[in-house]
């Protein structure tokens, strides 16, 4: 039986748009790679952490198969490679509570990771089955990019501090935006809703790279620092594995960005979207399909979406023409989400938009 989601999938696929320059639904398969730094002497006790771990693996929905290698030059240096029928189920899984847990073992004999996802755009070599042919779905042409990677992160903070942490979010120094010669922070936009934080941040060259640069500057730190006793998930940054497991549980990524209208300044906003129980990716496909056609229409409002998603948490960050009404941006039909939904989408508040001053 097709499923909704291949059928999203299966239209993603075929009408490939020039203005989406990000997706995740695209429907062809995914390529994960995942480099690995261990420390020394602890190559046998990672070789049985990751046997445990690929027998795990091998039974979550979509995952196709794996490799593990070793350098040839350097023991401590680690490659593993997964396949996946296409990149939604592999982001449910290696977003969930179960994921955190089934790769806690790894840490305690890592030093570094950097992981890597990539669409399967062309390949070469063996014939495919007719069994086959329908999971190994390729791109059907590469993405043009517009040489920004957006990334967000996202946590509650406890009832009743709302008000406080909003404050402290929204005064500090804006962190040198030089990261090197090849990245530099673009925009920082920060919103709230309830207790629910939200950052969203666009970077020029490596996420990574920037991510690690914000950390070490004062300025964030001590913000970090301010916000730690209003935060509901309790975290001590001089702590190593603390900070990873708080990073990793907050961590939005985004999945889908269509942009309308590249020259055009708009005023920026934030929906939020109360996702039913395990509907959050369905949901965010449903909104991406959405905007892609809504970019062709020149009478939307919208000049660009970014859609993040993790768990049943969607967020929608729009930048709309100039002036218009919130309720205008909220008015549009979410009829086709009902089933999706646990309440109505609602606009987060600003607390803070920031741009470098050559972005």
């Amino acid at each position: 039986m097709t499923t909704m989601s291949e059928k999203l999938s299966d239209q993603l696929t075929r009408q490939v748009s020039k203005r989406v320059s990000q997706s995740v639904f695209d429907g062809s398969r995914l390529r994960v790679v995942l480099l690995v730094d261990v420390y020394d002497g602890a190559q046998q006790q990672f070789l049985e952490a990751y046997e445990q771990l690929c027998n795990q693996v091998a039974q979550v929905p979509g995952h196709v198969s794996d490799q593990l290698c070793q350098s040839i030059e350097n023991p401590s240096q680690w490659l593993i490679t997964s396949e996946w029928e296409s990149a939604p189920p592999f982001l449910t899984w290696v977003n969930s509570e179960e994921h955190v847990s089934m790769v806690e073992p790894l840490h305690s004999c890592v030093r570094d990771t950097r992981s890597l996802r990539f669409h399967i755009v062309r390949e070469t070599g063996g014939e495919l089955s007719a069994d086959s042919a329908p999971r190994r779905r390729l791109q059907t042409s590469p993405r043009i990019g517009d040489g920004v990677i957006r990334h967000a992160l996202t946590f509650t903070v406890k009832p009743g501090s709302e008000e406080r942490v909003a404050k402290i979010l929204a005064d500090y120094a804006s962190p040198q935006a030089r990261v090197d010669d090849a990245t530099r922070l673009c925009r920082t936009s920060l919103f709230m809703h309830g207790n629910r934080v939200v950052r969203a941040i666009e970077v020029r060259g490596d996420l990574l790279a920037a991510l690690r640069h914000v950390a070490r500057q004062p300025e964030v730190r001590a913000v970090e620092e301010a916000i730690n006793p209003y935060l509901e998930q309790e975290r001590d940054l001089n702590d190593q594995e603390s900070a990873r497991v708080f990073f990793t549980r907050a961590a939005l990524p985004a999945v889908h960005h269509v942009t309308a209208d590249e020259l055009a300044e708009g005023e920026r906003r934030a929906l939020y979207y109360p996702a039913r129980p395990d509907c959050g990716m369905r949901l965010a496909e449903q909104l991406a399909q959405q905007d892609q056609a809504a970019a062709d229409d020149p009478e939307s409002p919208v000049l660009r979406s970014t859609i993040f998603q993790r768990d049943d948490v969607v967020v929608r960050l729009i930048d709309v023409r100039a002036g218009l009404a919130a309720h205008a941006v909220q008015a549009e039909r979410h009829a086709a989400l009902s089933d999706l939904l646990d309440g109505e989408p609602v606009g987060m508040d600003l607390v803070t938009d920031r741009r470098s001053p050559d972005a």
